[in-house]
């Protein structure tokens, strides 16, 4: 690529062009941009090429793309987004601003601590949990702000899904040679299409339902950066409106096999659940292996574009092919109940069960989470319950079983294994979900953690005090559990998941 760098990136790497201090300027490339890192700034460029999915080949659409750029990427990163900037003088001799017609235009950006950006963390086993819960919560956050496309609007509509999924295979067909990858782009080509068509009415609902937004577009790793310790989207789409304009499934399945691509799968069985979990959106459950089928086939096209561009194959084209192979051939899901009073610590369990997940392919329904959203309360809201009263009475538990049900049967024939975190105290409760497993053919077992009377008296006081769970059981709700409770048949024991199958 430096073979054919053009006169002006190469006049640009001369650190006096640039305000303050700059002792050097690092240039990095993509296949449609050049962004030269200069002190605190970066300017970002972009190719004047035209490619199926986006064109930047007169300097009026580049100056209107970077235009856009600015304004979208400050929705939410406003403090890395300052200004589009304009070049000015000849190509060997520019000046940035100054007199005269502009040669070019560049978006200019704050310079952020590159180690942040959590593919980098990724890469070094520094994410954590904590960190993907955070941005899980942020995805949320900015997917409720975003606008919601017009159920007129050409966006999202069946034809305007299938076509860049079918791109992504005519693409990939020109550009890859040999008889295993032309096996594999058949493979996967197929799979695709039969679930498109299989989605197809739920596809269409979704936008009814207004989960159709204006969204980043191109939520990878790489475009996410940990800037004061809150997770920080930058860098979105804004050539393609189409591509913007997407279901949230698709948006948060960009991450999701991003971080499968980066050899975590329990962290992206943990951002699932925590997006799943926040958001509420149960109904993208069946979509989320389109999507991150879509995705990973997304990634391998730009790499075999980079391979093109630069001659070299760094491995990345094959392995988002392999990645897409195992996404479509998943292991047998299984159901895990948890069992156990308040306080002996099954969301802690379900937890680690789900952070160590060498699937990547599970999530978790929370009974204190589900109930309360079945009863029109968020998460952590209180709703003012007495002991076996209210949303915590026979009938509202009644009702919250068979949601959790419903959800699971869901997620489980979606091929996806499911945790259900909740007390499962009743034989009859416990029976109803073996049953589910054995209609469906997936593997069933319980989890079991198990604490003294002490220790769950102290926990459920520390929750009370921390104030920040979405349980209410108090002590009353314990001492209610105790003589209630019924305890594991010696065939239920058969089913524990022990600490070696977890």
């Amino acid at each position: 690529m430096h073979d054919v760098r053009p006169a002006l990136i190469q006049a640009l790497l001369a650190p006096g062009l640039y305000p303050g201090k700059v002792h050097e300027v690092t240039l990095i490339e993509t296949h449609i941009s050049w962004v030269l890192l200069a002190g605190e700034y970066a300017y970002k460029i972009k190719k004047p090429v035209k490619l199926p999915f986006l064109d930047f080949s007169t300097l009026a659409l580049r100056q209107q793309f970077c235009e856009t750029e600015l304004q979208l990427n400050r929705r939410f990163a406003p403090e890395l987004y300052l200004d589009v900037e304009a070049i000015t003088g000849k190509p060997e001799h520019p000046v940035w601003g100054g007199e005269g017609a502009p040669i070019e235009y560049a978006v200019k950006m704050r310079r952020f601590d590159e180690a942040g950006r959590l593919d980098h963390l990724c890469a070094q086993g520094a994410l954590t949990p904590d960190h993907v819960s955070a941005l899980a919560q942020r995805i949320v956050h900015f997917h409720d702000q975003a606008a919601i496309a017009p159920e007129s609007s050409r966006f999202a509509t069946p034809d305007e899904i299938l076509a860049p999924v079918m791109d992504n295979f005519d693409g990939l067909q020109r550009l890859l040679h040999g008889t295993l990858a032309q096996s594999q782009l058949a493979r996967l080509h197929d799979w695709s299409r039969l679930e498109f068509d299989r989605l197809g009415a739920l596809l269409v609902a979704r936008k009814v339902a207004g989960r159709v937004r204006e969204c980043h577009g191109d939520l990878h790793l790489g475009n996410i950066a940990l800037i004061d310790g809150i997770p920080t989207l930058f860098d979105c789409i804004e050539f393609s409106e189409s591509l913007r304009w997407i279901d949230t499934a698709s948006e948060i399945a960009f991450v999701y096999i991003d971080l499968l691509d980066h050899r975590q799968p329990g962290l992206a069985s943990w951002f699932l659940n925590e997006w799943l979990q926040a958001s509420g959106d149960h109904e993208a459950v069946p979509l989320l292996r389109f999507y991150a089928v879509y995705r990973a086939m997304v990634r391998a096209k730009v790499a075999a574009i980079r391979r093109e561009q630069t001659g070299e194959d760094d491995g990345l084209c094959s392995a988002y092919l392999a990645l897409a192979g195992r996404l479509i051939s998943p292991s047998k899901p299984r159901l895990v109940i948890t069992h156990g009073l308040s306080g002996c610590g099954k969301t802690v369990a379900s937890s680690q069960l789900l952070q160590h997940d060498a699937s990547g392919m599970t999530l978790r329904l929370r009974s204190d989470v589900e109930r309360k959203r079945l009863f029109g309360l968020a998460p952590q809201e209180k709703s003012h319950s007495g002991v076996a009263a209210g949303i915590y009475g026979q009938q509202a538990s009644e009702q919250t079983y068979a949601h959790l049900m419903a959800l699971a049967r869901r997620q489980l024939q979606a091929g996806w294994s499911t945790v259900v975190d909740a007390a499962f105290l009743q034989h009859a409760e416990r029976d109803a979900f073996a049953r589910l497993a054995l209609e469906l053919g997936v593997d069933f077992f319980i989890l079991a953690p198990q604490a003294s009377p002490a220790q769950l008296r102290a926990r459920i006081l520390a929750r009370q005090a921390q104030g920040h769970d979405a349980s209410e059981a108090n002590l009353e709700v314990l001492e209610r559990q105790m003589v209630s409770v019924q305890p594991l048949s010696d065939q239920e024991r058969t089913r524990l998941l022990s600490m070696a199958t977890r």
